[in-house]
C-alpha cells in the first residue's frame, strides 16, 4: 500500500425502501493504493452501498466520499476517475466488443487505441470482432472489466467482479487486479468468492442485513476469532476414521477426517510433538503441512457469533 489516505468514505449511511432496511448506518474507509474487498451474504447490503458510494442511488442518511469529496447522486467530475464494473453489467448485443469499447472510450473522451490492449488483457483479443449477443455470461462479465478499465483510472470499484467466471478466467482477472494494484490503483470489490478475496485483499469488510461486522485486515480477524493455523497430515491409515488414540495426544485440541486426511489444531510448538507422537503409535505419514485460518472460517464465525449476541 502507498499511504493511508483515505480514498472512499462512509459515515452513517443507510438506504431504505419502504419497509425494507438495505443498508444500516454503514461506516468504513477504503485506503490509498489497497485492495479491498467487500464480504457479505446475497442481501447483505452490498451493491446498495456500491450504487451509493458511484451515486446511483441517494442515501435515506448518511452520506459518501471520494477523496475527500461529498457524493451527492450529481457530480460527473467527481467520479471521472473510477473504473466502475456494476453488479450486472449489459451490453448493445448487436455491438461487437470493439465497438462496444469504442462507445465507452467517447463516452470517457479516452484514447481509442487502448482497446486491442484491454481485449487481451482480459483474455477477449479471439473475440473481438464478434457479436456480444453471442457472448457467454462470464465473457461479458471480462468485456466489463476491461470497459473499466478505460482511461486508466486510479480508482476501480467492482461489484463481483468475478462473477459467472470459470477458473481461467478468474485467475486472468485476478491477475491483472494485482497488476493494477501495483501501478499504484485503489481497487474495492465485492465477492462471494472468499478464496479470492484472501488472495488479493490488505483488508476487507463484512457486512451482513446492512451492518458493519467487521472491517480489518484478514489476519488481524483471524486473531480476534482466535483462529489458529492447523497442521495438515495425510495418512493411509485413517481412510475416513479418526484413530481413537489422537485426540489423547498431548496438545491436541480438535481434529476433523476426511479421506485420508486430517486437519489438526494444536499450537504451533506442539506440533512436531504430535507428528511425532502419530509415528511412535505407527501411523504412516505420507504428507504434512501446516494450513493458515481461511476466510470462509471467519466469515461463517463472525455471522454466526452476530446471530448469537
Amino acid at each position: 500500500m502507498q499511504d493511508s489516505a483515505t480514498v472512499i468514505e462512509t459515515r452513517n449511511l443507510t438506504k431504505r425502501f419502504k419497509d425494507v432496511l438495505a443498508v444500516d448506518a454503514l461506516s468504513m474507509k477504503v485506503r490509498k493504493g489497497e485492495i479491498y474487498g467487500f464480504l457479505g451474504p446475497n442481501g447483505a447490503g452490498k451493491s446498495t452501498t456500491i450504487k451509493m458510494i458511484m451515486g446511483l442511488f441517494y442515501p435515506t442518511s448518511g452520506q459518501a466520499f471520494i477523496n475527500g469529496k461529498l457524493v451527492d447522486g450529481g457530480g460527473v467530475e467527481l467520479r471521472k476517475d473510477i473504473g466502475f464494473l456494476p453488479e450486472r453489467i449489459s451490453f448493445y448485443d448487436n455491438l461487437t466488443p470493439v465497438q462496444t469499447l469504442s462507445f465507452f472510450c467517447e463516452l470517457r473522451g479516452a484514447d481509442k487505441s487502448v482497446i486491442p490492449s484491454l481485449l487481451k488483457d482480459v483474455g477477449l483479443e479471439d473475440a473481438a470482432n464478434r457479436k456480444v449477443g453471442t457472448f457467454s455470461k462470464g465473457m461479458t462479465q471480462l468485456l466489463g472489466v476491461a470497459q473499466a478499465m478505460i482511461g486508466n483510472p486510479s480508482i476501480y470499484v467492482l461489484d463481483e467482479p468475478m462473477g459467472g467466471l470459470d477458473a481461467r478466467w478468474v485467475k486472468i482477472v485476478r491477475d491483472k487486479l494485482r497488476t493494477l494494484n501495483e501501478q499504484g490503483a485503489t481497487i474495492v470489490f465485492s465477492s462471494h468468492i472468499l478464496s479470492e478475496v484472501q488472495a488479493l485483499c490488505h483488508r476487507v469488510a463484512i457486512i451482513d442485513k446492512g451492518r458493519l461486522v467487521v472491517e480489518d485486515t484478514i489476519e488481524n480477524i483471524g486473531m480476534r476469532l482466535h483462529l489458529r493455523p492447523r497442521l495438515w497430515v495425510r495418512s493411509p491409515d485413517v481412510n475416513n476414521k479418526m484413530p481413537a488414540w489422537i485426540r489423547e495426544v498431548e496438545g491436541v485440541e480438535d481434529v476433523t477426517v476426511k479421506d485420508d486426511t486430517m486437519l489438526i489444531t494444536c499450537d504451533a510448538a506442539l506440533r512436531l510433538k504430535v507428528l511425532t507422537s502419530m509415528q511412535e503409535k505407527g501411523l504412516a505419514i505420507q504428507d504434512f503441512r501446516t494450513v493458515e485460518p481461511s476466510l470462509e472460517e471467519a466469515f461463517v464465525k463472525l455471522l454466526s457469533d452476530k446471530e448469537e449476541s
